[in-house]
């Protein structure tokens, strides 16, 4: 059976980064007829919550890390128990290459039958005593299998890393291992060979193309598509894959072009939710990011999700996308370490290492209440991804502007064009996009 194709937005997902992977995966697996899965690399923010809970949609599967795990080598052979008789293990072990399994009453692996253990059984039982040489293999058959179990074999959970255990895995001169649930119980049976060189999982990033904000391990993962619409920075391949960075507002509308192309419309649900991805990203088509294209986008969507019957029905879109950027504004219901990390994208530039974090509310006034609490948690945030400075880009999306918090920024920074205020905050009157807005400024000032 072939593997499943993740299709995976970045780290702190928003809203387009889920859309774009829903709806790609759906693309996918309706017009290549392939196993493409939805997934996501973090948890998902306030908005995106709401906007899934509104279409009833579960979140995406959770990936944060694509290092190769048991669950992809073990293989779910067959199984006797202890009190069975020695001739059920023969009898499996034809079909399984020369291994039994034996579990416990509860379903625990007990041992493992293999052809070394079945040779010192059958040497103890004979031993040196001649009398005993005739003993016939009828006789040894009908003996429990607990009796002839080798009882060391190592177990792991199927969630393990292998390249957490390799070097153990190495150091044992058996080439069998038991692979267990987290409740201890028998999931199957994996082969050194197979650890030593596990399959990759097939990844498409969507709405990011750098390494350092998509799934952790990704090195270990076979990329095979990018799918985006930020600025190139992405990690090197073994081999060419299919990569697509266009100049649009969100990769929702990239996303639903493809579909249009194919001549399929989205189910009203999974438009809803693209819909919703394109005018997070835009602010309702007012960011300076937007494009005609993702107008056309947007109209496109809302054809297909508001119909009849759809949760959607009683909509249009300037009612929807108020909601939408309702759903994600303020900061007194929300913790301030949500506020920082739920929208952050990490970078590089002139020798510094830094983070960029945006947050909507509906006033700027709303700064100033929350402004200590705020800061500390960008400082601890800053320390704990060892980054050089960390920026808040708390933006007004109804006056379209922006305040600027800052942890530890070099005096470099100084040379940014926006008003520093008393409490050394900044206001970047007019400036709503990270993208297109504040990221150039700060790259041309750290890169001189």
């Amino acid at each position: 059976m072939a593997s499943p194709i993740y299709v995976v937005g970045h780290v702190n997902p928003d809203t387009d980064s889920i859309a774009s992977a829903v709806g790609y995966a759906w693309l996918l697996r309706e017009r290549d007829h392939v196993d493409a899965v939805a997934a996501r690399a973090g948890n998902i923010n306030a908005q995106t919550a709401w906007i899934l809970k509104y279409l009833m949609m579960e979140p995406p599967l959770l990936i944060n890390d694509a290092s190769p795990r048991f669950e992809s080598v073990v293989r779910r052979l067959d199984s006797t128990t202890q009190e069975m008789p020695l001739s059920q293990a023969w009898a499996i072990s034809t079909r399984t290459g020369g291994i039994a399994p034996v579990l416990d009453k509860d379903g625990m692996p007990y041992g493992l039958i293999n052809g070394r253990s079945l040779f010192n059984y059958i040497a103890t039982m004979i031993g040196v005593r001649k009398e005993n040489h005739d003993i016939p293999i009828g006789k040894i058959l009908e003996s429990p299998c607990q009796d002839a179990a080798d009882t060391k074999i190592l177990k792991f959970n199927v969630t393990t890393k292998i390249k957490e255990v390799v070097d153990r895995i190495l150091r044992e001169e058996g080439d069998e291992f038991f692979v267990i649930d987290e409740s201890g119980r028998y999931v199957g049976i994996c082969r050194q060979r197979d650890l030593l060189n596990p399959p990759r999982i097939q990844i498409i990033m969507v709405d990011h193309n750098e390494a350092q904000q998509s799934v952790a391990s990704l090195e270990e993962a076979e990329l095979i598509e990018i799918l985006d619409h930020h600025r190139l920075g992405n990690p090197s391949t073994h081999m060419p894959i299919r990569m697509s960075v266009d100049i649009v507002g969100s990769t929702s509308t990239l996303v639903s072009e493809r579909m249009e192309e194919a001549g399929i419309s989205a189910p009203p649900k999974i438009a809803g939710l693209m819909l919703a991805g394109l005018l997070s990203d835009t602010l309702n088509l007012t960011s300076p990011t937007t494009t005609e294209r993702d107008r056309t986008a947007s109209v496109r969507l809302s054809r297909w999700a508001f119909v009849k019957g759809s949760v959607l029905e009683e909509e249009t879109q300037d009612s929807f996308g108020k909601k939408v950027l309702m759903a994600s504004t303020g900061l007194a219901n929300r913790a301030p370490n949500d506020v920082v990390q739920s929208d952050m994208k990490i970078y590089q530039a002139g020798g510094y290492n830094f983070s960029i974090s945006q947050a909507e509310v509906g006033d700027l006034h709303e700064v100033t209440d929350h402004l200590i609490v705020l800061t500390n948690a960008l400082n601890d945030i800053r320390e704990k991804k060892n980054i050089d400075f960390a920026v808040l880009m708390v933006t007004d999306v109804v006056r379209s502007c922006s305040r600027l918090i800052l942890s530890n920024p070099p005096a470099v920074l100084d040379e940014l064009p926006y008003a520093v205020q008393s409490d050394k905050t900044r206001i970047a009157d007019g400036v709503v996009s990270r993208k297109k807005q504040l990221l150039p400024v700060v790259l041309g000032i750290l890169e001189g």
